[in-house]
């Protein structure tokens, strides 16, 4: 990987990640950037540094897209330091035990709880308790993106929950990073039911 590509699939995602309207995923990674604004920019050398030290294209891209899941406005400089390393790696491990992450935040949230669907239900239009959770980092993030592709309770929580300020953006992170995770939900919907019942 050249620094040049490093520097597409950077742009690639943050444009993901921050626009309605692009999709790393339907675009291929592909954005109009040029051979010349990358040569006439002066963070370059990060985009060089990165690519030598991450030479394998999905490690690049895993790397970016943990930081940006931590830090929306994330500049290549950040992803240079020790600290995008260590959140680099949490993430890896987040991403290789799923299930069982998924299956722990599940016992986590439902345990409690008599009627299941009081976790994902909207009351006075405030956070629901599973965006709660969600919020204070009480479970993975991984664990409500993979609950709505079962459940698809976004939809609902976009009409009734009135916060304009937090949730706006909450949203677009679980629509958008959902797209990096296991497309069959097979799994987790056993996990799920075998949770609740």
């Amino acid at each position: 990987m050249t620094g040049y590509e490093a520097f597409g699939i950077y742009q690639a995602l943050k444009l993901h990640f921050t626009r309605e309207s692009y999709d790393y995923f339907k675009y291929n990674g592909k954005t109009n950037i040029t051979i010349n604004s990358f040569d006439n920019r002066k963070d370059k050398y990060y985009f060089h540094k990165l690519s030598r030290k991450y030479p394998d294209k999905d490690d690049f891209v895993n790397l970016t897209v943990s930081n940006l899941l931590q830090k929306e406005n994330l500049w290549v400089a950040d992803l240079m330091q020790e600290e995008a390393e260590v959140v680099y790696k949490k993430h890896q491990k987040v991403i290789q035990s799923l299930s069982y992450t998924f299956e722990n935040d599940c016992r986590n949230i439902f345990e409690n709880v008599d009627n299941p669907n009081d976790i994902v239900k909207v009351k006075n239009g405030d956070h629901p308790i599973l965006l709660k959770h969600t919020l204070q980092k009480n479970i993975h993030f991984e664990t409500t993106c993979l609950l709505n592709k079962i459940l698809n309770f976004l939809p609902v929580w976009n009409k009734n929950i009135t916060d304009t300020i937090i949730w706006p953006n909450c949203c677009l992170k679980i629509v958008k990073y959902a797209a990096f995770l296991p497309q069959d939900t097979v799994k987790y919907k056993l996990i799920l039911k075998k949770v609740i019942t």
